[in-house]
């Protein structure tokens, strides 16, 4: 079992860069494929981007290609979710999930969540 721990999130102007990080703790990190999901106000969680279990593979959401980036340090045991050009549609609460199997777009595949952190960006 993983604990995760999100952090660095807050109120930014819009083309601001944000990183937010994931500490994990409780088991071999290098064992679970990391995800980032993100919900906002009255919408459902939806996928923002993946990352695999030694870092090589990154996926993400075509809403946030290009302008996110998720990097790992195992040895740290932490993910990091670099965000630049911030959008107001990018304000949402956002998790870090952790999964055993190979990560999906699906919220409903990560038996392990944090507690999210909050992402605005002003207009």
């Amino acid at each position: 079992q993983v604990t995760l721990v999100e952090s660095g999130g807050g109120l930014v102007q819009t083309g601001d860069s944000l990183r937010l990080s994931c500490a994990a703790s409780g088991s071999t990190f290098s064992r679970y494929y990391i995800g980032w999901f993100r919900q906002a106000p009255g919408e459902e969680r939806v996928f923002v981007g993946s990352v695999s279990y030694g870092g090589d593979l990154a996926e993400y959401a075509d809403s946030v290609k290009d302008r996110f980036t998720i990097s790992r340090d195992n040895a740290k045991n932490m993910v990091y979710l670099q965000m630049n050009k911030l959008k107001p549609e990018d304000t949402a609460v956002y998790y870090c999930a952790a999964s055993r199997a190979r990560g999906t777009y699906w919220d409903h595949d990560y038996p392990y969540w944090g507690q999210g952190t909050q992402v605005t960006v002003a207009s």
